[in-house]
């Protein structure tokens, strides 16, 4: 299941086909080009608009057609609504954990005034509006949000989200409710197609359910002085825990405890011991429901040198005794305290 949608705007959350139209069909009467119908518009209009324009008015300034076209789609006559099921999806992240974004192409202000009016600003982790060409950020997004390319997905309604997909190494979900026909989305090869976002909330809704558990590795890591340490992650609740992650497919448990410990603390491991396996199936404290097999291991740090990369906030070496008084996350304090019984740390 995916952990992190980025979501296009218009035609996948709401329905503001009528005004854009309008608009550019007053866009275009100024030039004395002849107006499009629904259907029309549908098949000929693509993103980044520019391209659009420059095919049926070359030459004008986009700044110049922007002028237009502002205005006219503030006075339109058509309504603009939240398309059906967007709202329960929206939710449904929220229930799950999965983080939300917007990325769309439609001018900042009109954009905010939407999302204030059908109050839906608190969903998303963060918007990124006016943007003409969604390629041009999508590394960006990934980047400052530390979004995994194998676990986030573009959600759109357009050929251009799907190659923003592609272009960022991420999964592309086409969605019916907008400005492209299906065959038109089909000629780009979307990962997924969906009507609605209703089908795609019952989708991965089976996925989940189906879905096996999931093998990660993580290490009580120690100085050899008495010290062990405890990092502080947004995706365990903010509580304390001991690093670790996801084993890769084909790769050994320790060769990925070694991996997953380099890339999030900057730590090479030496004597690395097996410790004990716990379930950990849909915990209230991990960011999002899920079925974890923890394999915890203890090792020892070849360096006290620390860099944290973005998924932890903070870290401490301490005491054993000092970890147990922090507000741990289970699984670590399951493992501290088996650890500690069994002495499995040096002296």
């Amino acid at each position: 299941m995916f952990s992190n949608l980025i979501f296009d705007w218009s035609g996948t959350l709401v329905d503001d086909l009528g005004p854009v139209i309008e608009a550019t069909n007053a866009v275009l009467a100024k030039y004395e080009i002849a107006a499009f119908d629904r259907e029309g518009f549908r098949r000929a209009f693509r993103l980044p608009y520019r391209e659009f324009y420059d095919q049926h008015l070359p030459g004008v300034p986009l700044e110049e057609l922007e002028a237009h076209f502002r205005p006219a789609f503030d006075s339109a006559v058509s309504p603009v609504t939240v398309l059906p099921h967007a709202r329960e999806k929206l939710e449904w992240c929220a229930a799950l954990g999965v983080r939300a974004f917007v990325l769309t192409s439609m001018d900042t202000l009109a954009f905010e005034r939407q999302m204030d009016e059908f109050g839906l600003r608190h969903h998303f982790e963060a918007t990124y509006s006016g943007v003409l060409d969604k390629r041009e950020v999508i590394h960006r997004i990934l980047a400052d949000h530390g979004l995994d390319p194998a676990e986030t997905a573009l959600v759109g309604d357009m050929t251009h989200d799907v190659e923003t997909a592609r272009h960022g190494g991420i999964s592309s979900i086409a969605v019916l409710t907008g400005y492209n026909h299906a065959e038109i989305l089909a000629a780009v090869r979307p990962d997924i197609t969906v009507p609605d976002l209703g089908v795609l909330r019952a989708l991965l809704d089976r996925r989940r359910s189906t879905s096996r558990p999931v093998a990660t590795v993580g290490a009580l890591i120690h100085d050899g002085s008495g010290h062990v340490l405890m990092v502080r992650t947004h995706k365990w609740g903010d509580r304390w825990g001991i690093p670790g992650g996801k084993i890769e497919r084909g790769e050994a448990s320790t060769d990925a405890l070694r991996r997953e410990i380099l890339e999030e603390t900057g730590l090479a491991l030496r004597d690395i011991r097996f410790a004990l396996v716990q379930d950990c199936i849909d915990s209230p404290e991990f960011m999002r429901p899920e079925h974890f097999l923890l394999l915890n291991y203890v090792a020892q740090a070849t360096t006290t040198a620390v860099r944290l990369n973005d998924e932890a906030e903070e870290f401490r070496w301490i005491t054993p005794a000092d970890a147990l008084a922090l507000n741990l996350n289970q699984p670590t304090r399951f493992l501290l305290m088996e650890v500690l019984e069994k002495a499995l740390l040096p002296p």
